[in-house]
């Protein structure tokens, strides 16, 4: 892949504060970061780095202090209220660490709610089939594992037809061999849908599935680096 030909995501001398009675937080300091359409990034970091934060801005669900977030064309970091909605709906899918599923209604159900309210989404049980839950779409969330509560929000994710899936420490409550099987999963989607999908991640070993790499620290983006050969997620080891 060579970087910079079809640039999808830039982030240009991004900030952002948070002012708590007299203290002031500065929060993200100067971030510059890159994509490339159709690949998969991860954004390393420990707690507190401002990951969460970095990715709330890119998402829309939060505004930068200043600088610009360029994703797809769009300027986010210049829409009014009422077109950042609409980049949200219709551009971004979002995947957390908890699945934040409806818990009476079931998986269809579930990836439905998400589906009425978009543009252009996928079929509901060819999206529920991609992430093998095709034998599950009656069962309710109680009735399913970790792993197949989080495949179903990535599935809820993806049937909006995203151009950018976000994902926030999306194996953070699954175990080695659940974590291993939901990031194969988002793998797959990446290749099969040509989703441009960005991570954000304290485990390193992640990174290596990935097609470019940044590293988080105190606000700030101190490495950034490709990875040339990603490997398969079945491969990586943490």
């Amino acid at each position: 892949m060579e970087w910079g030909v079809d640039v999808f995501l830039e982030i240009i001398s991004v900030n952002k504060s948070y002012q708590s009675k007299s203290v002031k937080q500065d929060v993200l300091k100067g971030v510059n970061l890159q994509m490339d359409e159709g690949s998969i990034g991860v954004i390393l970091g420990p707690s507190g780095s401002g990951k969460s934060t970095l990715m709330n801005i890119i998402g829309g669900v939060d505004r930068a202090d200043n600088g610009k977030v360029i994703v797809n064309g769009i300027e986010v970091s210049s829409l009014k209220d009422d077109k950042l909605t609409d980049y949200r709906r219709d551009s971004i899918g979002f995947v957390f660490q908890y699945y934040n599923l409806i818990p009476n209604l079931n998986v269809w159900e579930n990836v439905e709610i998400v589906s009425n309210i978009s543009k252009n989404p996928l079929d509901i049980d060819k999206v529920l089939a991609a992430v093998g839950l095709a034998s599950m779409k009656n069962r309710f969330p109680r009735e399913l594992s970790g792993g197949e509560q989080q495949r179903v929000a990535i599935a809820r994710a993806i049937v909006k037809n995203p151009k950018l899936m976000l994902c926030d420490e999306p194996t953070g409550a699954l175990d080695y061999e659940t974590s291993k099987e939901v990031l194969k999963l988002l793998q797959q989607i990446n290749k099969d849908f040509g989703t441009t999908i960005l991570m954000i991640t304290h485990n390193a070993g992640i990174a290596e599935m990935s097609n470019r790499v940044f590293k988080l620290r105190s606000g700030e983006i101190i490495e950034a680096h490709d990875n040339l050969e990603p490997l398969p997620a079945e491969r990586i080891e943490w």
